[in-house]
């Protein structure tokens, strides 16, 4: 039998009646991601901030992890210093490629565990102002639905 990826369940917002998938995307497996349509991310238990993210010396100057005069130091030291401070997890020299890190559950280092959003959003990196119509499957994402505090508690 089929795995069952999602279900069609009314939602009440204000006046108007919406739907919300409750889908279970798998990272790992893009044929299971969601068409991205908007308002998706406000229902989402934020699948994507669970993902890599891959960020060049631009976006560390957007996030404000190093400032102007550091830009000029070579790649090589600013990443060493960003790993040591665990802000980056990996470094591609050969593209100038960094990684940033991520907690032992996967999660984004800059992603609030309690409220599930972005404690840097408005210094958040080009791959995340992007997405979803960037990255392994555009203009598609991996949606996992929010946990109600009633699910949490069982």
């Amino acid at each position: 039998m089929p795995l069952k990826r999602y279900m069609l369940r009314p939602l009440v917002l204000g006046i108007a009646m919406k739907f919300s998938l409750s889908h279970i995307s798998i990272l790992d497996d893009t044929d299971t991601w969601l068409k991205y349509k908007k308002g998706l991310c406000e229902v989402c238990h934020a699948s994507c901030c669970t993902m890599p993210v891959e960020v060049w010396l631009k976006d560390l100057l957007t996030m404000q992890l190093i400032d102007e005069f550091e830009a000029g130091e070579p790649l090589k030291q600013i990443a060493k210093r960003l790993q040591q401070a665990r802000v980056v997890a990996q470094f591609n020299h050969a593209h100038g490629i960094f990684t940033l890190a991520r907690r032992a559950n996967g999660d984004c280092i800059f992603l609030d565990a309690d409220t599930r959003l972005c404690t840097i959003y408005e210094r958040r990196p080009h791959t995340c102002r992007n997405h979803p119509m960037k990255g392994p499957r555009p203009g598609f994402c991996a949606f996992r639905p929010k946990q109600k505090a009633a699910q949490t508690k069982e």
